[in-house]
């Protein structure tokens, strides 16, 4: 009786939850929740939200009860980070997300998402793409605009997210999707591929995100592990380079140092998001397939490597 007073989508999503071997109503709630209230949810995490600032006293009082709170903040960060978490994509390998013309499924991804929980890559309807209207963003006092730049892809997402913020969020269909996509390339932002445990363990959106207004980004610069190399490093041609600087201005992670004229990369902070490759007009960067990096995350390969098993 209670689930048949629910919306449509909820019903769905619920009914996607419930095939999990794994499956609990809590968890599943807990989904729930992070779909319905995305802007209170992720407002919080970021800090950005007033409810945010009331809850902080109470935070360390917990924390100072525990104990050893750097300890135990080590290990929240760690479990947070393997529920939810994000893959560096460079542009090509983002477009063929949002272009995928048939369901995928393809479960426990993890020599290219290394992470314990949440690395499926399961896509119902495909072609069923909603623009969201960014929570980090809009939990900012003075965000990078535009708002929306997160892509939900897929049921039992895409209809969940439509249907409870008809004023947030509208279908779009795949050539938009690119555009957008595209658009955040040229502004020099990132395309993150969103993965958590409370929604299916698996992939549901790609965001355009840029290290000022994303809480992914700014926690992975406080290290907190939440984001995953694209498996892609740059690498210069010292006889195009002329030191222009560009690239060490664009890039979001403050990967890229200027010495002697000439830019250098820090492979620690370096995610190869492909963004200085892009900016680069003397084409003196491209981005090379770097193993110890990571595996990329690359559609074709990872099916046709699904079809060879």
């Amino acid at each position: 009786m209670f689930f048949r007073l629910l919306k449509p989508s909820t019903r769905s999503f619920h009914r996607e939850a419930r095939k999990a071997a794994d499956y609990s109503f809590i968890r599943w709630l807990h989904g729930y929740f992070y779909g319905r209230f995305p802007y209170l949810y992720i407002g919080i995490g970021t800090g950005g939200h007033p409810l945010a600032r009331r809850l902080r006293p109470a935070w360390k009082a917990f924390r100072k009860f525990r104990g050893s709170s750097s300890g135990f903040s080590r290990k929240i960060k760690r479990e947070f980070a393997h529920s939810y978490h994000g893959k560096v994509v460079p542009l090509e390998q983002a477009r063929k997300l949002v272009t995928v013309n048939r369901d995928i499924e393809l479960g426990d991804l993890k020599k290219v998402i290394p992470y314990g929980r949440a690395r499926n890559l399961i896509l119902r309807s495909p072609d069923h793409i909603v623009v969201l209207e960014c929570p980090c963003r809009t939990s900012r006092d003075n965000p990078c605009l535009p708002l929306d730049v997160c892509l939900i892809v897929g049921e039992p997402f895409a209809e969940f997210i439509v249907e409870h913020h008809p004023n947030r969020s509208r279908w779009i269909r795949r050539g938009e999707a690119v555009e957008i996509l595209e658009a955040a390339h040229r502004r020099g932002h990132v395309h993150n591929a969103f993965f958590k445990d409370a929604m299916l363990d698996r992939f549901y959106a790609i965001c355009n995100c840029c290290s000022c207004c994303c809480g992914a980004m700014q926690a992975w610069d406080n290290c907190l592990p939440m984001l995953a190399s694209s498996g892609f490093l740059p690498h210069l041609d010292a006889s195009l380079c002329t030191g222009c600087g560009v690239c060490a201005e664009i890039c979001q992670f403050e990967a890229v140092e200027m010495r002697k004229g000439y830019p250098v990369m820090d492979k620690n902070r370096c995610l190869g998001c492909g963004v200085c490759v892009s900016k680069c007009s003397l084409n003196a960067l491209i981005l090379v397939r770097t193993r110890d990096m990571g595996e990329i995350f690359d559609l074709d390969e990872l099916m046709a490597s699904a079809a060879g098993d």
